[in-house]
C-alpha cells in the first residue's frame, strides 16, 4: 500500500469538493493502492473556541459582503459540478475545528476516518450544524460506529489537542499554505481539488512502478547463486 495523507479542514469547501472527486476516482478503481490518512489543518488557527458569526467572518476575510458572495457563488457552482449539495445559507457560525480534528484522529484507530470526515462535511455544508458543538460531534461519532461514551470522555479531556495543533503547525512548516493538500507516499505533493482523471492517472503510474519493482525482484530471485 501507498500512504495518501490528506491535509484538510472540515470547514474547507474545497476539501469537501476534493474528497468527492477523489472518491469518484477510487470508486472506479476499487483496487487502488492507497492507505488514506486524514491530517489536520486549521484554516483559522486563531479562531476562538466558541467560533464567530459567519457573516462577520466572511466579510472580514474577503473585504466585504459582495466579495464574499462572489467567492462563495463560485464555490457553490464547483460543488454542484462535483455532485454535492452545499447550502451556505444554513451556516450561521464559523467554528473552531480543533475538536473535529481530534475526532478524525481517534477515528483512524477504528478504521472510521472516511466515515467521520464525510459526516463532518455533510453536517457543516449541507445541514449547517456547528461542528464544534460536542453533541453534534458525538452524534457523528455514534453514526460512524464509534463508542459514544468513549468519545464523550475524550472530548471532555485534553486528549490529542496538543498533537492536532502540532500537526497543523508542522504542515505549515513544510510549506502547506492551503488545503486540500495530498501527500503521496510521503514524497509527492498534489494540491487542490483535482479531477478524477488526474487521480486515475496517478493510480495507473503507481501500479506501473509497482509492477516494474515486482519484476525486478523476481529477476533477482531467479539469478543463480554466485
Amino acid at each position: 500500500m501507498i500512504t495518501l495523507d490528506i491535509i484538510s479542514d472540515p470547514i474547507c469547501p474545497w476539501c469537501y469538493i476534493g474528497k468527492a472527486k477523489l472518491d469518484r476516482a477510487l470508486e472506479g478503481m476499487p483496487d487502488h493502492p492507497f492507505d488514506i490518512r486524514w491530517r489536520p489543518f486549521r484554516l483559522n488557527p486563531d479562531m476562538p473556541p466558541e467560533g464567530m458569526d459567519r457573516r462577520s467572518y466572511l466579510e472580514a476575510k474577503f473585504g466585504g459582503r459582495e466579495k464574499a458572495k462572489k467567492v462563495y457563488d463560485a464555490i457553490a457552482e464547483a460543488a454542484a459540478g462535483a455532485g454535492l449539495e452545499i447550502d451556505f445559507s444554513r451556516i450561521d457560525r464559523t467554528p473552531s475545528t480543533v475538536d473535529a480534528h481530534r475526532l478524525i484522529r481517534w477515528a483512524r484507530t477504528e478504521g472510521a476516518q472516511g466515515r467521520v470526515v464525510d459526516a463532518l462535511f455533510r453536517a457543516y455544508f449541507e445541514d449547517g450544524l456547528d461542528i464544534s458543538d460536542r453533541s453534534v460531534l458525538l452524534d457523528i461519532a455514534e453514526a460512524s460506529e464509534l463508542d459514544r461514551g468513549v468519545v464523550a470522555a475524550l472530548l471532555e479531556s485534553e486528549a490529542d489537542r496538543k498533537e492536532v495543533i502540532e500537526e497543523d503547525e508542522a504542515a505549515r512548516e513544510i510549506g502547506v499554505g492551503g488545503v486540500p493538500t495530498f501527500l503521496v507516499g510521503g514524497k509527492y505533493v498534489i494540491q487542490g481539488a483535482q479531477e478524477p482523471d488526474l487521480w486515475m492517472r496517478v493510480i495507473e503510474e503507481i501500479r506501473g512502478l509497482q509492477a516494474a519493482q515486482a519484476e525486478d525482484a523476481e529477476e533477482i530471485d531467479a539469478r543463480p547463486p554466485a
